[in-house]
């Protein structure tokens, strides 16, 4: 059986972890010190990165090998 791979799942995983400390550090600053916090522009960033993962992230591909 052959296993597909997907080229961006490992962006994906690299993308995932920025945006989310991006995301933290901002909503940390929205609760901590609400004058200094972007947490508009993070939520932008988050939802840019759930469509990017939602276009670019794993497909299935059906294996050709016929099971005997």
């Amino acid at each position: 059986m052959k296993t597909s791979t997907n080229p961006y799942a490992y962006a994906n995983n690299i993308l995932i972890a920025i945006v989310s400390a991006i995301f933290g550090y901002n909503l940390y600053q929205a609760i901590v010190h609400p004058d200094n916090s972007n947490i508009g522009i993070s939520l932008i960033l988050v939802v840019l990165t759930s469509v990017m993962i939602r276009k670019y992230g794993h497909k299935q591909t059906k294996d050709s090998q016929k099971n005997n």
